[in-house]
């Protein structure tokens, strides 16, 4: 007969980042892990879908060289050079607001250290005056000073926060909004300062390459659902998609129960990776002190417009927009398989609560004018088609007060982990904070199974 135990049994329910994080995290760690997901594919809201021969990823995304969690998870599914970041940060920012007419500017980085890497792109920054300039430079110095874990910064929002420290409407626009609003999904109004000093602190003054850009040069789906589904089954995980679960129980030896339909799977550690309402719905009495708290987390919607022109408009990879209502503009045309003649392009718009439910025709009539506006080579061009999509529960939404509802990993009961952007991971919600919560909910599992082992996301800044 063998000595050996039979290993310890795992279920992750849901297969978005979080629960691909925690399912290959466990399986590395010796575990039997199932992973069940209720949709047909992995990669919950980061995901691709087919519109004729065209593959659309349903938003843009996009990360940061300081987004440890999730370059570990592009080298784990073996995926970081389908995904590469920019040598040097550069972002291409155009302003049709003057009434000069429109200008160019550039947001970059140099070598030197922290903060004098972005001292010389800051001063060529054509988008703010001289004086709005040194006011950006004293903010970003006390905001390096902050540290985000403060409860108190959590209690505030961001614009308050940047009036305190001297800075003008246009700043507000032309600067801390442009990257805000695509990192918090909010405006600075509606953003915790303490979320918003997670971004900049880490993303502009932690390092000098940290805010350097990447994003996928193949459909999302590639990644997240193809790579991803076959680094789980390298590692023995069981996946099973279409698995929505019913119900989660003790048993009465203390370990849990998963039920879906026709399948009852006892485990000992179960991490719940779903959204905060689902995670409400399937929390077993005494998990949480107060569970209701969860449903207190609100989300915000982000739109996204696809426009196929029948020529090349725009020369870029990407740029952002100031002076407008579009925010960010991306060429798909390589990664989404587009044939024959034309260009791809998908205006990626965040706090997007005003116009998620408008008609298709009211979008295009008032993006489309407005694309002509920003870029001179689309007048005139065809419209080979036009769509939009909607994620109308894209992120948490971060705003003031948002801390002290996000729980940690750890539920009251042995056993039983949290996973998912909205936890507390101190990071916003994005996929950096999505892959880091299924590496803390993974972890937690672990060390209560007496497995706990080092890792590279428990080290990540």
């Amino acid at each position: 007969m063998s000595d050996e135990s039979p290993r310890p049994v795992g279920v992750v329910v849901g297969g978005g980042l979080a629960g691909v994080t925690a399912a290959l995290r466990l399986a590395d760690a010796g575990l039997d892990v199932t992973l069940l997901e209720g949709r047909p594919r992995l990669g919950g809201l980061a995901f691709s879908f087919q519109r004729g021969d065209l593959t659309v990823d349903n938003g843009q995304h996009v990360y940061l060289r300081c987004c440890t969690g999730y370059r570990w998870f592009l080298d784990r599914i073996d995926a970081a050079h389908l995904a590469p970041l920019q040598d040097r940060l550069d972002v291409p920012v155009l302003d049709v607001g003057r009434a000069a007419g429109p200008r160019l500017g550039r947001i970059r980085r140099t070598a030197l250290p922290v903060p004098l890497h972005l001292a010389g792109g800051l001063a060529a920054y054509p988008h703010l005056s001289l004086a709005e300039k040194a006011a950006v430079g004293r903010a970003a110095l006390a905001l390096g000073r902050l540290d985000p874990a403060d409860p108190e910064l959590d209690r505030i929002d961001f614009a308050t926060w940047l009036r305190r420290h001297g800075q003008s409407d246009r700043a507000i626009e032309a600067l801390w909004d442009l990257v805000g609003v695509a990192t918090l999904n909010a405006t600075a109004p509606d953003a915790s300062m303490a979320l918003a000093a997670k971004v900049f602190k880490t993303g502009l003054l932690s390092d000098p390459g940290a805010a350097d850009i990447g994003w996928a040069t193949v459909p999302l789906g590639d990644l997240h659902d193809t790579l991803a589904r076959k680094a789980l089954d390298t590692a023995g995980v069981r996946t099973e998609l279409r698995a929505k679960v019913g119900s989660l129980a003790r048993t009465e030896d203390g370990r849990w129960s998963v039920e879906r339909a026709g399948e009852r799977i006892i485990a000992d550690t179960v991490v719940l990776a779903v959204p905060q309402t689902e995670t409400h719905d399937l929390l077993p009495a005494g998990a949480l002190d107060e569970p209701e708290l969860l449903l207190d987390i609100a989300c915000a919607p982000i739109l996204n417009v696809h426009v196929i022109y029948d020529r090349e408009v725009l020369r870029r990879p990407f740029f952002a927009a100031i002076g407008s209502p579009v925010q960010w503009v991306f060429d798909r045309t390589p990664s989404s398989g587009l044939k024959g003649p034309g260009q791809y392009l998908a205006v990626s718009q965040s706090a997007a609560q005003a116009e998620i439910d408008l008609p298709v025709a009211e979008l295009r009539s008032r993006y489309l004018p407005e694309l002509e506006r920003l870029l001179p080579a689309a007048r005139g061009a065809g419209i080979r088609d036009f769509f939009v999509t909607r994620e109308r529960t894209a992120t948490f939404a971060p705003a003031p007060g948002v801390g002290r509802l996000r729980p940690g990993p750890r539920t009251r009961l042995p056993g039983l982990q949290l996973a998912g952007a909205w936890t507390d991971t101190g990071w916003p919600a994005t996929m950096e904070g999505a892959v880091r919560s299924g590496g803390a909910a993974a972890d937690a599992a672990l060390q209560d199974l007496g497995r706990p082992s080092g890792h590279p996301l428990q080290e990540a800044a």
